[in-house]
């Protein structure tokens, strides 16, 4: 059947953001609304994390709980965390942490997302003015939220030592002088930084949102570059929620077949973006490097961890698809499954844009979006542990240092994000070339009814 694509009317409708009448009752509402967005960005991040830490245990920590939730949360939001902690004048606990619990950051993030828009739904114009109010309202407030949290992320616990050495007096001097001082290890919040990462963070939440919905309203001199990027856009959405999807499934999986549930719905609850991005990014050629050492590590697939201490302690080992599938062969499948799902996010783009667009300029679009997508998550997958107590200065008491680090390669993984988007977004637009595309009518359907189609609807 043939198809006619239509497209957006000369004369664009009336424009929204800004309700009639009284400027103050616009005002108020604005607030309403960014006010309801961050409660439920909030309230959506402490509900998963609780959950979290109570799969992993942290309701027995001693009258610590509400702390480290409100830490969580400041961490899932971008905040920074330090530890510290101290044994009188003899000596002092050290450490150091750098990780965001994704899953927690992206529930928060869809849904301080979808409340914003939703007042910019099923109209075509916003007002360049009144977005922008709506934009910095929820960003004054977002930061009034994590300020307040932040003061509440502070605490400290009580270091035991063990018993003592009965084979070392000296071990037993220094154990009853530590005792007598009563060691801690604690955590607080930088608030500075935090702030500042806090605020690149709901910003780049509200233009994500913005630039991935395909219904949500905006300034008219922007609709004409929506075609060009919101469809790709959403497609690199979904498939970053597809791998987290494939995750929650493994993981579940994991949980009822081979016990320790508990422990994986914490990583689940916790960390099963960090994960599930790791696994696209090795799928896709891209690589980390890591250890992990010393009594202690982070949730993670015992196949990971084996790789992180296997090589020698004092170089980084390199986490790729060969050194995964050196430990598990299963780890090639990897390889497929990215095949699959990114040639499927090509499509997706494809299908979603109008049919007058070429499959090369589908392959430009999606090879920047996946390069950009891949640029973002990528740091967001680092992890950097440290923590010791140091006697006089020296070394790590009561085997009690411990470390692990996992950077990724930035760069080599986002170029071949580019040449992947490149393939897949020609593929894509191939394969669609006889699809019905999104803001198309099938001829004779809408013939003298008048009606008009948004090619990004």
């Amino acid at each position: 059947m043939d198809r006619v694509s239509s497209r957006l009317p000369t004369t664009p409708p009336p424009a929204t953001g800004t309700p009639g009448g009284d400027p103050a009752r616009a005002g108020l509402r604005i607030a309403g609304q960014a006010l309801a967005a961050v409660a439920a960005g909030y309230a959506a991040m402490a509900v998963t994390a609780a959950l979290g830490l109570w799969a992993a245990g942290a309701a027995d920590l001693p009258g610590g709980f509400g702390s480290v939730l409100a830490a969580v949360v400041v961490m899932a939001s971008g905040g920074q965390v330090e530890i510290a902690g101290s044994a009188g004048s003899l000596a002092g606990t050290h450490g150091e942490l750098t990780a965001m619990p994704l899953t927690v950051t992206l529930v928060g993030a869809l849904v301080t997302g979808a409340v914003f828009l939703r007042p910019l739904r099923h109209h075509a114009v916003a007002r360049t003015g009144a977005l922008a109010a709506r934009a910095a309202a929820v960003t004054v407030l977002w930061l009034a939220v994590l300020a307040a949290l932040s003061g509440v992320a502070r605490h400290d616990f009580p270091i035991s030592l063990g018993t003592p050495d009965t084979q070392n007096p000296l071990s037993d001097l220094f154990g009853d002088l530590l005792d007598a001082v009563n060691p801690t290890v604690g955590f607080r919040t930088v608030l500075g930084p935090t702030l500042g990462y806090g605020l690149l963070w709901i910003l780049g939440v509200l233009l994500v949102a913005l630039l991935v919905s395909r219904r949500s309203a905006l300034p008219a001199r922007l609709l004409r570059h929506q075609e060009a990027v919101r469809p790709a856009a959403s497609a690199m959405l979904l498939l970053l929620l597809a791998y987290v999807a494939v995750g929650l499934v493994i993981g579940l999986v994991v949980a009822v077949t081979k016990g320790h549930a508990a422990q994986t719905f914490a990583v689940l609850l916790l960390g099963l973006p960090n994960v599930s991005w790791l696994a696209l990014g090795v799928g896709i050629g891209g690589s980390w490097e890591g250890r992990a050492d010393g009594p202690f590590g982070l949730p993670m697939p015992q196949v990971l961890d084996a790789v992180l201490r296997g090589g020698n302690p004092s170089d980084l080992s390199k986490v790729d698809l060969s050194s995964l599938a050196a430990q598990d062969s299963r780890a090639w499948w990897l390889l497929p499954v990215a095949a699959v799902l990114v040639l499927s996010a090509g499509y997706v783009a494809a299908v979603r844009s109008p049919a007058r667009v070429r499959p090369w300029q589908h392959a430009l679009r999606l090879g920047v979006a996946f390069a950009l997508t891949m640029l973002v998550v990528m740091p967001l997958t680092l992890v950097e542990a440290r923590v010791g107590l140091s006697l006089l200065g020296i070394g790590d008491l009561g085997g009690l240092g411990g470390e692990v680090v996992l950077r990724p390669d930035v760069w080599r993984t986002a170029g071949l994000a580019l040449l992947w988007g490149l393939a897949a977004g020609f593929l894509g637009g191939l394969l669609a070339t006889r699809a019905r595309h999104h803001g198309e009518v099938p001829a004779g359907e809408g013939a003298g009814e008048g009606k008009t189609s948004d090619p990004t609807s």
